[in-house]
């Protein structure tokens, strides 16, 4: 009976925007825009990583990683949120809504795994400088990477997994603009509390250990920052970290909300607003405050703009 009631639905509706059913053209060109600078953002912060041997360093590799794994976790999402925005049926297959949960949640545990990646990359520059070329070297920074990846796809397909084997007994409205966590096991007409155990365990590890492996870099990193005897020194050490911080706060703040909570909490209009903040509005907050504040990318953008200009006067 389980396998029957599973089987009878084969697509869902998203219903995320519905409530605003005047503003859906003035939404599609609002999250076109952000979307394209998103994408024209990213793709440029690794095309000059890539093309500026400056910036092979660390840091700048795992930032080109982390455009990389942003530009694909924004790809998952918007552009079928955008064609949903201009249909009047905004379907979605039982199979591609699997796909959709599978790779975004997969890209966002990786995405969580990088930052904390980079903030114990930012620890080694800091507080281990003249060991940092030794212990930071190509192998281990292509090790992190990987490890992000995998455990990150292997976390996601474990959670949608679960999901999916749900009865869903031929309820397919989905309370939201894509297939979420929230919005699928509040639609099941059955629970299964060992999987929501460990759905939330994992949610935990990757967001919660995450963060807290963060916070540890930056207090062992503000205790070094602190013996530097020069204000200038001192100011020197904590703007190489700025950029990251940010980001790190945005990012953990919107993904604690919606993954840390108790399942009662959840209302469509307050994680319909928080979702876009970490789905549209956070991918662009990455190229804009690391090529804003970061002196060595705009450096780098300055030299290949300089260098294309002067092609073309030749």
């Amino acid at each position: 009976m389980r396998q029957k009631n599973q089987s009878t639905v084969t697509e869902f509706i998203l219903i995320g925007f519905s409530n605003f059913p005047d503003l859906q053209i003035v939404l599609f060109m609002v999250f076109s825009l952000i979307y394209m600078f998103t994408l024209a953002g990213n793709i440029i912060i690794m095309a000059i990583i890539r093309i500026d041997h400056s910036l092979h360093i660390p840091m700048y590799f795992f930032l080109s990683i982390l455009s990389f794994s942003e530009t694909c976790y924004t790809v998952v999402i918007v552009p079928n949120m955008l064609a949903n925005l201009l249909k009047e049926k905004k379907a979605i297959s039982f199979v591609g809504c699997a796909t959709q949960m599978c790779f975004f949640l997969g890209f966002g545990c990786t995405n969580c795994m990088l930052l904390a990646v980079m903030g114990y990359d930012r620890y080694v520059s800091i507080c281990k400088p003249l060991h940092y070329q030794v212990i930071m070297n190509q192998r281990v920074c292509a090790q992190l990477v990987v490890f992000s990846a995998v455990t990150g796809f292997l976390f996601s397909t474990t959670e949608t997994i679960i999901v999916f084997t749900l009865p869903f007994c031929n309820l397919n409205k989905i309370n939201h603009f894509f297939c979420d966590l929230a919005p699928l096991l509040k639609l099941a007409c059955a629970r299964n509390y060992i999987g929501e155990i460990i759905i939330f365990i994992i949610c935990v590890l990757v967001v919660l250990c995450s963060f807290l492996l963060i916070m540890l870099s930056y207090l062992l990193i503000l205790n070094t920052i602190l013996k530097i005897p020069s204000t200038e020194g001192k100011r020197k050490a904590f703007s190489t970290c700025a950029s990251h911080l940010i980001v790190v706060v945005v990012h953990f703040g919107c993904a604690s909300i919606i993954y840390l909570r108790p399942k009662s909490r959840y209302t469509l209009n307050e994680d319909t607003l928080i979702s876009v903040t970490y789905t549209i509005v956070t991918p662009l907050l990455n190229p804009v405050v690391y090529s804003l504040r970061n002196k060595d990318v705009q450096a780098a953008l300055r030299k290949a703009l300089g260098r294309k200009m002067l092609m073309k006067r030749m």
